[in-house]
Formats: structure tokens, C-alpha cells, sequence
């Protein structure tokens, strides 16, 4: 509706300087937007107030030539009106309300979707956590946060690749290798200290365990670097087979996983950091390498190599963001933790560096996540024997209700996750909500099929569309596409969410107070016909977050 209005108004001013009642011939990029009181319009424009410059005349002045040169001249402007210091009001007619019905029967599971990604190929990476331990809550935040942008992404017409990132070099899968020697020593009967820095979870035991079932004692007998080696290898590929499990279980589709450690193995590092020292972008001090991340906004040098050799993280970014580029993605996006909020300077240094834009990288940051039972906070501590895992949660409230609580906030913002709210069939619950209004519209089409009316939708009166709340819900349905592309372009699915909470109330107001299966079969048909849009864009839009459209409830 937008698009149409603005080409109403783009020919409008064209018109004027055709007539000669303007006459600078500068048309500034014409804002549409809805106004903050129904009553002042369905949209308004700025443009006579952008206009005043060039034109010498005054905003209202502007605006009072363009209204009248717009008026009657549209089959979608019912009424204009010149508000404040010269915005243009709009008032749709109806009719051209009602046509959205059309386009979204005619586009069916494609409703939404649009082709403003032109084809670009995007990577989103994201949850990428370290192979040393199970998926906690937090991770399922990222883990829905990623998985919707992307399909946000695919939505809007991009080439979208989802990447999972593995964290299997370094110190960590050292310390992953020796907890699981330790537990393995431990539980065939040798008496160890267990190193308060040594992963402490079960889950290290049930590594160890694993290991006595297929091996016996061997590795009692193996040097302990040799035994360490092995158990950094083994507990790291059965984590990461069950972390590939948990995602799979929450509705997560990853196309592709990358291993740090073969960035070492195909000497990506070595010749990354070759590279940045060529350009003057790295330099040697005090025995280390220091990339000069100050030339970018951080607040100072970062290492990328210590004056013992050892390579930092930072290194590895270097190479992965290097590597990632080479493979074609015009952008890259890296879903992250809040806590890595001050590694965004040097990531954009890193992009700056490569020779691309710095805005070729996006970063969304993924804020903590507060798990509470009925308002009362649980204790985050896998000790205490409370819900602290992925799996846990998604095993307690289902998969739905655990994606769309994830992604209810500002993936930027704190998020309070109440277990029993989630698994509450009310209206109280946001996701039961949403899906009863589509079950309830699926049942009100049965109910109708036993009282013998046939839906068809083939010359369906339109017209018959008059009430309030027939026209306010299809103005609610009309808001969906451009709510899509704004979602994915700014990596915000929070607002998909918002959107069908704000459908779902129209629509049980709209069923609360509007008889569907009338007397009068032409107007049954055209309520029906609505019903059957709404259900249609409720089902895209929980669809575009990994989340089903059940038929019954």
C-alpha cells in the first residue's frame, strides 16, 4: 500500500511541474508513514515540508497544490488532509483495502516474501558455542535469534547460508581433554584431584564412562599428553553431536559447520596475519604481533600473536573473516553474546582491513536470558537439578513456546523466560494466543462445512467487506509484507512476533463481535474468504520463525 501511495504521490508532484504551479523540479525521497492517531489518516507524508527549500514557498503552501492535484485523481486516496505545519493526510478507501485480500490469496505461502535481497548471498553465523559442554539457555536464544534472521533473510530474497562455527582450537579443548582423562582415572578407581578450572558437569562423567565401555583401562597406561589428546578429540565430537541433536530438536537448519582448528591445519592463520602485515596493519612490538584496531575506533592495539608464539583469538577472527569473504558472501553476519559488545571496533577493523565496507559485516548481540517459574527466578546451576539446558527447556515447554518466547524482546535486551507461562493454554500465553487464533479459524471453516456452506473463492464480493472490523483487520493483514522486509533488514524478529500478537487480538475482536456464517451466503462467503487471508498470513509468519501452525488445539 505504501509503494502504491508513494507513486500516487511521486506522479502528483510530477503533475504540478508539468502545470507549473512548482517549479525547481527537485522531488526529495518521498516518506510514507502511518500516523500516531487513526483518526489523523491511514498514512502522511512529510514531502511538502522537504519541498519548502527549493520551492520558496511555504510547507503548507507545497501542500495545499499537491492536494489539490491529487484529488479525485486516485482510485486508492478516499480523502487528503493538510495537517499541522504541512503533512499530508491520507484516508484509503476502502476498495483498495479490500484488494489485499486478493493478492494474498493469489501469493499463498509466498505472502510476505519479497525480492529486495536481489539474490545477494548472506552468511549468518551463529551459537558457534565451544564444543566443552551442552547448549545452556542462553545459547537458545542466539540459537532462535539466528536460525529467524536467516529465514527473515531467505524471506526478503537473499541467498542465505547458516554456519555453526567450531571453537575446537586453543586452550579450552585442553582443558575439555584433561577433565575427561581426570573423570576417566577417577571412575576406574585411581585417586585424583579434580582442578577447580576442569569442566565440573555430569556430563564429563558420562564422557568418561563412555570411554571405559569402548576402551577399558587403556589410557591408564598412556602418557598424559597422549591421553588428553584423546579425550579433547572424543569429548569434543560427542558434545558437538549433541549439541547437532538439540539444535535439530529445536527446528535449527545449519548448512554448514567450520572448524577453527582447520584454519590452523590449512595454514589460513599464518597467511592472514602475512597479509595484514603487508598492508601496514599489523606490527611487532615487545615480541608480539598487535593489529592496529585504534585506526578503527577501539580503544587500543589488540594481539594477535604473544611474544611466546601463541596465537590469540583475535587471529583466528582474522583468518575466519578472511576465509569467509573468499567464499563469496557479500554480507556476513555474526550473531554474538552481549558480552562481546566491545569486540565490534575490531571485527569492523578486521572487514576495513580485507578492503571491504565495514557495514559488509553485521553484528547482532544476544542479550542474557532470566528463567523464572511462575515470576520466581530459577538458580542458573546445573547442581541444583533445575532447567538449565536447551534440551531441558525445549523438553518442559515444547519447541514452539521455546522459540517464541526467545524471540518475543529485542534480541539486544534482557529476556525473562517464564517456564509456566510457556506451557500455559491461555490467552495469558503469547504463543497459544497466536496459534488458537489460527486453529480457531480452521475450526470456524469446519463448522461451516457441517452447516453446508462450500468455500469457494471464486467472485467473492468484496464489497460486502464494509464493517469497521471487517476493514480494520485487513488493514491489519496489509501490514504484514512490509513488517517482513523491515524484520529482516534490521535482524529484529521480535517484530514478527509483536505483528502476530497484534493480528491475533484483531482477529478474536473481529470474531468477538462479527457473525462469519451469516444468513446471507454472498456475505458468509466474503467473511470467510477474510478468515481464510488471516489464517494464511498467521501461518507465514509463524512459519518464518520456526514455529507451527496447528489446526487444532
Amino acid at each position: 500500500m505504501k509503494e502504491q501511495l508513494r507513486a500516487c504521490i511521486l506522479k502528483g508532484i510530477e503533475g504540478c511541474f508539468a502545470d507549473g504551479t512548482l517549479t525547481s523540479g527537485e522531488v526529495p525521497a518521498i516518506t510514507v508513514e502511518k500516523p500516531a492517531h487513526p483518526e489523523h489518516g491511514d498514512f502522511a507524508t512529510n514531502v511538502a515540508m522537504q519541498m519548502a527549500k527549493p520551492e520558496r514557498k511555504s510547507p503548507r503552501a507545497i501542500a495545499d497544490i499537491i492536494v489539490n492535484k491529487l484529488a479525485g485523481s486516485s482510485e486508492l486516496i478516499d480523502k487528503l488532509e493538510i495537517a499541522g505545519p504541512g503533512f499530508i493526510n491520507f484516508f484509503i478507501k476502502d476498495s483498495a483495502w479490500r484488494r489485499t485480500l486478493v493478492e494474498i490469496d493469489r501469493a499463498g505461502g509466498d505472502y510476505g516474501r519479497s525480492t529486495v535481497g536481489a539474490g545477494r548471498k548472506v552468511q549468518v553465523e551463529f551459537v558457534s558455542a565451544n564444543p566443552t559442554g551442552p547448549l545452556h539457555i542462553g545459547h537458545g536464544r542466539g540459537a532462535a535469534t539466528g536460525d529467524a534472521v536467516a529465514s527473515l533473510l531467505e524471506a526478503a530474497g537473499f541467498d542465505v547460508q547458516r554456519e555453526y562455527y567450531i571453537n575446537d582450537a586453543g586452550n579450552q579443548m585442553n582443558t575439555l581433554g584433561l577433565s575427561g582423562l581426570l573423570r576417566y582415572r577417577q571412575l576406574l578407581g585411581e585417586e585424583v584431584a579434580f582442578p577447580e578450572n576442569c569442566y565440573q558437569g555430569d556430563y564429563i562423567k558420562e564422557i568418561a564412562r563412555d570411554a571405559i565401555t569402548k576402551y577399558g583401562d587403556r589410557f591408564l597406561k598412556v602418557p598424559q599428553e597422549e591421553g588428553v589428546a584423546f579425550f579433547s578429540k572424543m569429548g569434543g565430537d560427542l558434545i558437538l553431536k549433541g549439541i547437532d541433536e538439540d539444535l535439530q530438536s529445536f527446528g535449527v537448519r545449519l548448512d554448514h559447520w567450520f572448524s577453527e582448528q582447520s584454519l590452523f591445519d590449512d595454514g589460513k592463520v599464518a597467511s592472514a596475519i602475512a597479509e595484514m602485515q603487508e598492508k601496514g596493519l599489523i606490527y611487532e612490538q615487545d615480541g608480539a604481533l598487535w593489529f592496529r584496531t585504534t585506526d578503527y575506533g577501539d580503544d587500543k592495539d589488540r594481539v594477535v600473536v604473544r611474544s611466546n608464539g601463541v596465537t590469540t583469538y583475535f587471529a583466528s577472527d582474522i583468518a575466519y573473516h578472511r576465509e569467509k569473504f573468499a567464499r563469496g558472501f557479500d554480507w556476513v553476519i555474526d550473531v554474538w553474546g552481549a558480552d562481546h559488545h566491545g569486540y565490534i571496533p575490531r571485527l569492523k577493523g578486521i572487514v576495513q582491513g580485507l578492503g571491504r565496507n565495514p557495514d559488509d559485516l553485521g553484528i547482532i548481540l544476544v542479550q542474557l536470558v532470566s528463567l523464572l517459574r511462575d515470576g520466581v527466578p530459577v538458580a542458573m546451576s546445573t547442581r541444583s537439578g533445575e532447567f538449565v539446558t536447551l534440551k531441558e527447556v525445549v523438553d518442559e515447554v515444547g519447541r514452539d513456546a521455546a522459540r517464541f518466547f526467545f524471540l518475543m524482546r529485542r534480541s539486544d535486551s534482557q529476556l525473562d523466560f517464564d517456564l509456566e507461562l510457556a506451557k500455559r493454554q491461555s490467552t495469558d500465553n503469547p504463543v497459544y494466543y497466536v496459534q488458537y487464533a489460527h486453529a480457531r479459524i480452521k475450526s470456524i471453516f469446519e463448522t461451516a462445512r457441517e452447516r453446508g456452506f462450500q468455500p469457494a473463492f471464486q467472485d467473492v464480493r468484496l464489497e460486502l467487506l464494509e464493517s469497521a472490523d471487517d476493514i480494520s483487520l485487513i488493514k491489519k493483514l496489509s501490514a504484514y509484507p512490509e513488517i517482513l522486509e523491515a524484520a529482516a533488514l534490521n535482524f529484529e524478529p521480535h517484530r514478527i512476533t509483536y505483528y502476530l500478537q497484534e493480528l491475533a487480538g484483531e482477529f478474536h475482536s473481529f470474531y468477538n463481535k462479527s457473525r462469519v456464517i451469516t444468513e446471507e451466503p454472498a456475505l458468509t462467503q466474503a467473511r470467510l474468504f477474510l478468515l481464510h487471508c488471516a489464517a494464511v498470513t498467521i501461518k507465514n509468519a509463524l512459519t518464518v520463525l520456526g514455529i507451527s501452525a496447528p489446526e487444532r488445539m
